[in-house]
């Protein structure tokens, strides 16, 4: 098995230990849960896309405003779903596939209703929390950007060709993820605070157990490698040992040991006793042999 299936393997079966709930609710609805959901909501922002296109839809009836919604305009509170990502049809296109690959791989890894749950408690928090601000503009970005920090917490060495060309690990993009997140968390307005407070607590959800078990983990880690190189040290042996003081390497790593040539053996001084000692014959013992 590859590495990345061992961290993967690794990884889940602490997400199994920290959702027993889910599980419980897996059994009894499972079969509910819709297959290749990624497909869908693609397929749906397509055809959104299309008749937009073609000016059959007028792209302002989609986003969610929690004061229309109140309003009547209730078809907002799931239509946000179908925003196409606003850019070039190449880099859409490119955004559509990239959700495919990585939601379907989610749901192949989770099963289909853990990855249905993964998507509905987003749109759930992104919805609830929307209502704080009846005024916001909320659209289904950062639900879109939920999926791929699961995606990347899970095969953080997957290799995606940035601008065509360059292949970096999705590891360091999810890193970018964050630090972009948490600037616009702090310079941004409370609707998109509140939006990256959703999908934030969706991915916690789901993978906090397993964030703080990995850090509990790495912490006895270190503690045990510095326990190590304690034991070690109060075992290790010196290099070097002044035959008149007793001085050591490691009692006084900063003194310069020397040997002396005249000495019987491989005798050594340090810089205090190099030229005051009584040289060491054969046959005889203790520095006052002469």
């Amino acid at each position: 098995m590859s590495r990345n299936g061992r961290v993967a393997q690794r990884l889940w079966s602490h997400t199994i230990q920290s959702m027993s709930i889910l599980s419980k609710l897996e059994r009894s609805l499972g079969r509910l849960a819709v297959p290749r959901l990624s497909l869908y909501l693609v397929s749906g922002q397509v055809a959104i896309y299309a008749a937009i296109l073609m000016g059959k839809l007028d792209p302002t009836v989609l986003p969610l405003v929690p004061r229309l919604v109140m309003a009547g305009q209730w078809w907002r509170v799931l239509a946000f779903l179908l925003i196409p990502p606003p850019s070039s049809f190449l880099f859409i296109a490119f955004a559509w596939w990239i959700f495919c690959l990585m939601g379907n791989a989610l749901e192949d890894f989770w099963g289909a209703f853990r990855y249905n749950l993964f998507i509905f408690l987003g749109t759930a928090l992104t919805v609830g929390l929307s209502f704080l601000q009846p005024d916001s503009y909320v659209t289904n970005a950062f639900i879109a950007g939920s999926v791929f920090l699961a995606f990347a917490h899970l095969n953080p060495d997957f290799e995606l060709a940035l601008f065509f060309i360059l292949p970096v690990k999705v590891k360091w993009l999810a890193l970018a993820t964050w630090l972009l997140y948490g600037y616009q968390f702090v310079v941004g307005g409370w609707s998109g605070r509140l939006q990256i407070v959703a999908a934030v607590g969706n991915y916690l959800i789901f993978f906090g157990r397993d964030i703080a078990n990995t850090m509990r983990y790495r912490r006895r880690q270190m503690v045990k490698s510095a326990g190590r190189s304690e034991a070690r040290g109060g075992n290790a042996q010196p290099r070097h040992r002044c035959r008149v003081c007793g001085k050591t390497d490691l009692s006084n790593p900063e003194l310069d040991f020397r040997y002396c040539s005249k000495c019987a053996g491989e005798e050594c001084y340090c810089p205090e006793h190099i030229r005051n000692h009584e040289h060491s014959v054969p046959g005889a013992a203790g520095p006052e042999a002469k």
